[in-house]
C-alpha cells in the first residue's frame, strides 16, 4: 500500500487524474471502476480539463460505477446516473454504452445484482478502482457488519450513511433507504485500487482503515491486503501520516 499525503487541493486532483490518465493512455481499452460522492468531483472536473486539452481520450474506456441508490429515478438529480454523466460523461469522448450504473429501480433486484456481476465477470478485472470512505469505513455502500458480502447486493444503509447523504437533498427523508453495491470481493479483484480521502473530518477513519486491524466493522481495512493499492489523502484526511 503506497500512501501519500497532498498539501494542496490542486495537488491532490492533479495525482490522482495523473494516475488515471496514464493507464488510460497507455491502455486505451481501460476498465475504469468509478466511484460517486464529493471526494472525486475535483478530480471529474480535471480530468474533464485534461480531455479538453487533448491530453487523454476516453473513447475505448468501459466504465463501471460501484452503485446506486435504490428507488430514486434515473433522471433523478442526487442519483449516480445523473451525477456521473454531469461531472464526467457528458464532457468527454465516451460512449454511454460503455458506461454501467446498476439499476436501482429494476423490477427484479435480485437478478440485477446477478446480471451486474456476470457483467464483471465476463468483462473485468477492472483495471483501476477509484474509492472513497465513509465516516464509518464503508467502501461503495459495504457497510459494517458481523460480515461482508463478496458480490453485488441490495444493502440497507446505516442511519449514518443516510445522514451524511443527506446534504444532498431537502431533507433526510428524502435520501433512499437502500442502494444497490459491487461487493468486498468484487473490488478487491481490481488489478488496481486508487483511494481518495479528503477532509480533517477523515483523519481518524483513514488511521483505522490503514493502519488498524483488518476487520469487517471497517470495510476499508481490507484494502490493506490489496496488493496494489494506491492511498491519496490532502492534508487535513493526512493528519496521522506526515
Amino acid at each position: 500500500m503506497n500512501i501519500y499525503t497532498l498539501d494542496s487541493e490542486e495537488a491532490f486532483v492533479q495525482t490522482a487524474a495523473g494516475l488515471i490518465t496514464a493507464l488510460v493512455t497507455s491502455r486505451p481499452r481501460a476498465k475504469l471502476g468509478l466511484a460517486t460522492g464529493s471526494t472525486p468531483v475535483g478530480l471529474y472536473a480535471k480530468l474533464v480539463d485534461m480531455h479538453r486539452q487533448g491530453l487523454v481520450s476516453f473513447a475505448g474506456v468501459t466504465t463501471y460505477n460501484l452503485d446506486e441508490y435504490v428507488g430514486l429515478p434515473e433522471q433523478h438529480s442526487e442519483s449516480y446516473r445523473t451525477f456521473m454523466n454531469e461531472k464526467l460523461f457528458k464532457h468527454v469522448d465516451i460512449s454511454l454504452d460503455q458506461t454501467h450504473v446498476p439499476n436501482g429501480n429494476a423490477a427484479d433486484l435480485e437478478q440485477e445484482c446477478l446480471r451486474y456481476d456476470r457483467m464483471l465477470e465476463e468483462n473485468g478485472p477492472v483495471d483501476l478502482q477509484l474509492l472513497g470512505i465513509g465516516h464509518n469505513g464503508h467502501i461503495g455502500f459495504n457497510e459494517p457488519g458481523n460480515h461482508l458480502i463478496g458480490g453485488t447486493h441490495v444493502v440497507p444503509l446505516k442511519e449514518e450513511t443516510r445522514v451524511a447523504n443527506a446534504r444532498f437533498f431537502d431533507s433526510l427523508d428524502e435520501v433512499p433507504t437502500h442502494a444497490i453495491t459491487m461487493g468486498a470481493a468484487t473490488i478487491m479483484k481490481s488489478r488496481q485500487i486508487l483511494l481518495l480521502i479528503r477532509g480533517a473530518d477523515k483523519a481518524e477513519i483513514a488511521r483505522q482503515a490503514l493502519t488498524g486491524p483488518i476487520t469487517t466493522d471497517c470495510p476499508a481495512s481490507l484494502l490493506q491486503c490489496h496488493p496494489n493499492v494506491v492511498v491519496l489523502l490532502d492534508e487535513g484526511a493526512g493528519r496521522y501520516f506526515r
